[in-house]
């Protein structure tokens, strides 16, 4: 019985893709598999190549697809060498998970029971007062730290030790923390973002009046010098806050007169500042200063500036 000739191409197509597809999978099994392994080995780095069960597989579809799965292999590996010839440089390619905000449930039977920790303290009930004490744990404990400062008073012994060991932690940071920058800023005084970090964490802790008078001082002087070193080499960076910062915690340790030259500074940088004005009426009050304090309530009041409610109430006692 003698094909036709149809018949006979088409049993040759198959035999062909069959050589193909065997030829295929005894090449990738045998060399190409091991040798990338050898490789992977040799360089100590893993990457993603094809195993033996890969080539298994894409036989398989050779096998049931004839012509069209060779081909589509084929073209595959052909677009791949001309797109991607190249190897991808990932160096300048930064994964910072600071740009991922998550957003997470809130916990209602957790923030149901919570309640300041200064309130936990004069009720000093033992329950509440470690609820809140180990809630505050878990968060951002830098804004918190004169609240915690309160614990240390309680008669409960263990909320006072939880206390005891956060802020012993907590100002043992921030003491290398402000040891390293005001070195680094002595090394490089024109490194002017050094001035700038030390001037806003430094601020953040000394707000809070957690030191003894001792080491207060000795923080807002350090402070002081920061912001002296960035007033000078780039003063445009010296932003209001940054003014007001500086201004009042020198008048929290009656150092006036270099509160008084802050406040000079702002008035000239930023005459039509709330802050401006509210930094010469606490320095001149400070002073028992009459005739200054009533100046400068005098120039607010004239001013255009927009008053919040605490400059307003200061307005109706004084004005």
């Amino acid at each position: 019985m003698t094909l036709a000739k149809d018949e006979r191409i088409f049993l040759l197509i198959l035999i062909v893709n069959l050589i193909i597809s065997l030829i295929y999978l005894l090449a990738g099994i045998l060399f190409v598999v091991p040798a990338r392994f050898a490789m992977e080995d040799k360089e100590g780095e893993e990457r993603l190549s094809d195993n033996r069960r890969t080539y298994l597989l894409r036989f398989i579809v050779m096998i049931l697809c004839p012509v069209i799965g060779p081909l589509f292999f084929f073209v595959g590996h052909l677009f791949y060498i001309v797109v991607f010839w190249k190897k991808v440089d990932l160096a300048d390619v930064i994964f910072s998970k600071e740009r991922i905000r998550v957003r997470m449930r809130a916990d209602e039977e957790r923030e149901r029971d919570i309640i300041p920790l200064e309130e936990a303290v004069l009720v000093n009930e033992k329950k509440n007062l470690r609820l809140v004490m180990m809630n505050v744990l878990r968060e951002d404990i830098q804004n918190s730290l004169t609240a915690i400062t309160l614990a240390l008073d309680s008669e409960d012994s263990e909320a006072s030790h939880y206390a005891a060991a956060v802020l012993s932690d907590e100002l043992n940071k921030f003491r290398i923390c402000v040891q390293k920058l005001w070195k680094q800023i002595q090394e490089e005084p024109d490194r002017t973002e050094y001035a700038e970090m030390l001037l806003d964490y430094v601020d953040n802790v000394l707000r809070q009046r957690i030191f003894s008078a001792y080491e207060q001082c000795r923080f807002v002087e350090i402070l002081n010098s920061a912001a002296e070193l960035l007033y000078e080499k780039d003063p445009a960076r010296f932003t209001v806050g940054r003014y007001e910062e500086v201004c009042l915690r020198t008048l929290e340790i009656k150092d006036y007169d270099h509160s008084g030259k802050w406040c000079l500074r702002m008035a000239e940088r930023f005459p039509e500042e709330l802050s401006t004005y509210t930094c010469r009426l606490k320095l001149h009050f400070a002073m028992q200063d009459r005739e200054a304090f009533f100046d400068a309530l005098g120039a607010l009041k004239r001013s255009n500036v927009v008053i919040d409610n605490e400059t307003l109430e200061l307005i109706r006692v004084f004005g």
